[in-house]
């Protein structure tokens, strides 16, 4: 069933079914602000959201496009340059989350949001797009694609992702774990460069320092087309994240971030390129003009 429920004095878009459902606000960047599955919010929100500024809200899973995390040119942040040399202007994680979708498709069970080139998109991304986010309930999870097309004739740059904010007491953090398929770890320092990457491990305790703000990033040579699965295990249950290997568009990275000590939430994010891709290419996607691409994940609950 698809309804129009008020939540925190908004109108929001909600699909699903009654202990199981999807709370979303396109007019707000498409977020997803809730995901209730058998009556257990899987998502943290706050309860003091400010919906005056819901691309600073940390909580959902804001939509992160064209560009992920941060870019620079000479050590500037928020820019990025062209091929041709230009210099444009570009915010942290893109504009997406920015800017309203239209709802595109809508049934019982599903749902797909779109974000198209504009005027508002052009001035720091001069490209045609059409870029959209299907959210597909199952009985034991949800099914997320990320669809980009080329609606130009000019090559288009690329590199979207999730920003999935997990609800996790903070208090049961140390008890709580995440395994992960074979990848490496590398961050960004403060000039937007990346380190070197190191050897990440198959299990993380949740309080591991080594999580913080870290990529996890995967190996193109063992697993150019199938990640494999992320598993958050919780006191309360467990998340299981299924890069799909069927999808037209790998899987670069995941990303594993936190605010601070007491946060109630911890983020893993499945992005398609690492921050700055646009400077240093790991990870950055060109589509030709009229093509398109999709990545999908599957969020299983056990």
């Amino acid at each position: 069933m698809t309804t129009i429920q008020r939540f925190q004095g908004q109108d929001l878009l909600r699909v699903g079914h009654d202990d199981n459902y999807l709370l979303l606000a396109p007019s707000h960047g498409g977020r997803l602000v809730r995901w209730v599955h058998r009556g257990q919010d899987i998502l943290y929100w706050p309860d003091n959201a400010d919906w005056s500024r819901v691309a600073k809200v940390r909580g959902g899973n804001p939509l992160l496009f064209p560009f992920i995390g941060r870019h620079f040119v000479e050590g500037q942040a928020g820019q990025w340059r062209d091929q041709a040399g230009a210099v444009h202007e570009l915010p942290q994680h893109g504009f997406a989350r920015d800017l309203p979708f239209d709802v595109s498709a809508c049934s019982d069970t599903a749902v797909s949001l779109s974000l198209t080139s504009s005027e508002a998109t052009r001035t720091g991304y001069p490209f045609e797009f059409l870029f959209t986010v299907t959210y597909r309930l199952l009985d034991d999870g949800l099914e997320v694609t990320l669809h980009t097309r080329n609606t130009g004739n000019t090559p288009l740059p690329y590199y979207a992702g999730h920003h999935f904010y997990f609800a996790l007491p903070h208090q049961v953090r140390a008890q709580s774990t995440l395994a992960m398929p074979p990848a490496s770890r590398v961050r960004q320092q403060a000039d937007g460069s990346l380190t070197a990457g190191e050897p990440g491990e198959s299990t993380y305790r949740l309080d591991d320092p080594r999580l913080q703000d870290t990529f996890h990033v995967f190996s193109e040579l063992d697993a150019p087309r199938d990640a494999g699965t992320v598993r958050l295990e919780m006191p309360v249950h467990t998340i299981e994240i299924k890069l799909a290997a069927m999808t037209s568009a790998p899987w670069y990275a995941v990303t594993t971030w936190t605010e601070l000590d007491d946060s109630d939430f911890y983020c893993v994010e499945p992005w398609l390129g690492l921050p700055n891709a646009i400077a240093h290419e790991q990870g950055l996607r060109w589509l030709a003009g009229g093509m398109e691409e999709s990545a999908t994940c599957v969020l299983g609950i056990g």
